[in-house]
């Protein structure tokens, strides 16, 4: 796809952007992202892809979320957003966090309008990249946050697809995937609990049995509980 000049200078001043940042956090990021999603509000969708598909063409994970964000919130562009699109903005995905990005901001919310098939999900599940089957499971949260049965059904596929996976970035997006199915439906997460009880890793029974009883993920308190929270799901 050619990408137009208009898009290539954006994302050549977006990156000098963030050159300029001095604390690249969540809230800085954001700031950067929502003043050039202004610019763009009136983009055609397929400019608005292009741009993110030319942020993604250093491996930054800084440049991955502002792509990512830019397209979540141009409702044209997200809303016509095949799964062709969503599949080249995946490309590169070698990180929990641009994983999650990528999986909060645009498949699962996909997922739930019903503009990324199953069997998309599916394969990601089967797939011998780690960062995919992360993506499979991170996907779910989306589904697992409106809860129809036929959601969580869903989920459940997908979690059970991935319940002796042993990887530890597939382990721990398994745990997240199943905490929130427990937030608002303990019960469906109890018994994924039991019916798999001799297949899931440790991990994941202990974290999602802390978070069933006592809300948490892990319960500690003070300077242990900051330098978790930093760590991925």
């Amino acid at each position: 796809m050619k990408r137009l000049p208009e898009t290539v200078s954006l994302a050549q001043e977006i990156h000098s952007r963030l050159n300029l940042l001095t604390a690249p956090d969540t809230a800085a990021l954001r700031a950067v992202r929502r003043e050039f999603s202004h610019q763009i509000a009136h983009a055609a969708p397929h400019s608005v892809v292009q741009l993110a598909l030319h942020l993604l063409d250093e491996d930054s994970d800084l440049l991955r979320f502002i792509a990512y964000e830019i397209v979540s919130h141009h409702r044209l562009a997200f809303d016509q957003l095949t799964t062709d699109d969503l599949l080249k903005l995946g490309q590169g995905l070698n990180s929990w966090s641009s994983v999650d990005c990528f999986a909060t901001y645009l498949s699962g919310p996909m997922w739930v309008r019903g503009r990324v098939s199953d069997k998309t999900i599916v394969a990601w599940a089967h797939s011998n990249d780690r960062w995919w089957r992360r993506a499979a499971l991170v996907s779910t949260v989306a589904l697992s946050r409106r809860g129809s049965p036929d959601d969580l059904r869903k989920v459940a596929r997908i979690c059970t697809l991935l319940a002796a996976d042993r990887d530890d970035m597939v382990v721990k997006a398994l745990s997240w995937a199943l905490r929130e199915v427990a937030k608002k439906h303990p019960e469906q997460a109890s018994s994924f609990l039991a019916a798999h009880r001799h297949t899931l890793a440790a991990r994941v029974t202990r974290e999602v049995n802390n978070k069933l009883t006592t809300g948490l993920k892990t319960p500690r308190t003070g300077r242990k509980a900051k330098h978790d929270a930093n760590r991925p799901n």
